[in-house]
């Protein structure tokens, strides 16, 4: 598998797995229906080469073994715990990961540990994290370069838009339980 295709199945299993970290719904047709709409969304709409449903996957090593026959180069990590874990494992060599956070874990009484980093030290992973303050200097470089591939339709994206600002609790809420699909907008006044 070419290595750009390879990266983004990374960020559409990453993709997959925290927009839809669905808690268990009284409605259990609709949430099957919105994780097939996210599978298909991700591999029509932003072009990914593939996508599974970590929910349907009895073991996620398993699932990436079979995306990621050769392993996994580079991935983007913002879930944690059993997530992190199966990635680690699927790892190539001087396999790298950025971390920017570990939303499974926020809430979490007692987090979760990771329980495989010798592999770390076998594969020669790096693992870098990083903040977006990092990066505020080089915020006007980016709008330049960003705005016009988003007028020009390069780059594709979905808003899940909640009106009213007495809407703002549920939908941060709705943040940490995978109810929104793409990025959460309140919208409090109209333009």
């Amino acid at each position: 598998m070419h290595h750009d295709n390879q990266l983004k199945i990374v960020e559409n299993l990453k993709s997959l797995h925290i927009t839809h970290a669905y808690k268990k719904t009284t409605n259990h047709h609709h949430e099957c229906a919105m994780q097939f709409h996210c599978v298909e969304l991700l591999k029509n709409k932003f072009g990914f080469d593939d996508a599974f449903n970590y929910k349907e996957e009895p073991d996620m090593n398993t699932a990436l073994e079979r995306y990621f026959p050769e392993g996994i180069d580079i991935y983007y990590e913002n879930v944690g715990g059993k997530m992190l874990d199966a990635v680690i494992f699927n790892m190539r060599i001087h396999g790298r990961i950025a971390v920017c956070g570990m939303i499974s874990q926020y809430n979490l009484d007692q987090p979760e540990g990771v329980h495989n980093l010798m592999l770390i030290v076998y594969k020669r992973v790096r693992i870098e994290g990083f903040a977006v303050f990092d990066y505020y200097p080089q915020y006007s470089k980016f709008l330049d370069f960003v705005l016009p591939s988003i007028k020009e339709g390069e780059i594709k994206y979905v808003e899940d838009i909640a009106e009213g600002l007495e809407s703002g609790p549920t939908a941060l809420i709705g943040l940490f339980s995978g109810r929104n699909v793409g990025k959460q907008v309140v919208v409090v006044a109209p333009e």
